[in-house]
């Protein structure tokens, strides 16, 4: 085998253990079918959905109704964010890999559990939470961004690339998506300290803590 050829296998052998992170196959519940489940697919279309709970809610109902559509895709998403959880003995590099994927599953977490406790706090007007659900929505759709661009280096399946300049891409990528994942945590925290100031000139601390707990209670 030639030089080439050798590095060519190499690639490709890389290339496969990289995608394991991506696409998990999981068993449908309908039928003996095999699926093959795209973290990307599974973050724009919670983009999308978000997208109607920011623009076209005019009231708590109708915003409550909007939502509950991105709650179905959540949930269904959470299988394969769970399932990935579960995937152990990787090498190196698809393990940045994974920990990338489990970000945008850590970001999705957050965004949902969050903003159906603020859809339940009165100190939230229905227009700030519109706003609010824009600024999770944008977030999300820039941490797709950057799980495409992953999604793009590990598939990429000629010599265009060596290793270490998919791997530094990787790294960037990694890097990345833990800044929008702590970026979104502070964008909760600021948010429901809002509410928390509104709660405490009104005297009534104690439901807000009950409905989001304290900062140790907070796993965000």
């Amino acid at each position: 085998m030639t030089i080439c050829n050798t590095k060519i296998v190499r690639m490709r052998m890389k290339t496969k253990i990289l995608t394991t992170c991506f696409c998990l196959f999981l068993a449908g519940k309908a039928s003996a079918q095999w699926t093959v489940i795209d973290p990307s697919n599974i973050a724009q279309s919670i983009v999308n959905t978000s997208k109607n709970v920011a623009h076209t809610s005019t009231t708590a109902t109708h915003m409550v109704k909007n939502f509950q559509e991105t709650v179905k895709i959540y949930e269904q998403g959470k299988k394969y964010y769970d399932a990935l959880k579960s995937v152990n003995n990787l090498v190196k590099d698809a393990r940045k890999v994974q920990q990338t994927i489990l970000m945008v599953g850590d970001i999705t977490d957050i965004y949902m559990n969050s903003f159906q406790k603020m859809m339940r706090d009165e100190n939230f007007t229905v227009e700030e939470l519109s706003a609010i659900a824009f600024g999770y929505t944008k977030l999300l759709e820039e941490s797709n961004d950057v799980l495409t661009e992953l999604k793009n280096v590990v598939n990429i399946t000629t010599l265009s690339m060596t290793d270490k300049e998919r791997m530094d891409v990787v790294e960037r990528c990694h890097s990345k998506m833990k800044r929008y994942r702590n970026l979104v945590s502070y964008y909760t925290n600021k948010n429901i300290s809002v509410s928390y100031l509104r709660a405490k000139k009104k005297n009534d601390l104690d439901r807000v803590m009950g409905l989001y707990g304290s900062a140790n209670e907070r796993y965000w």
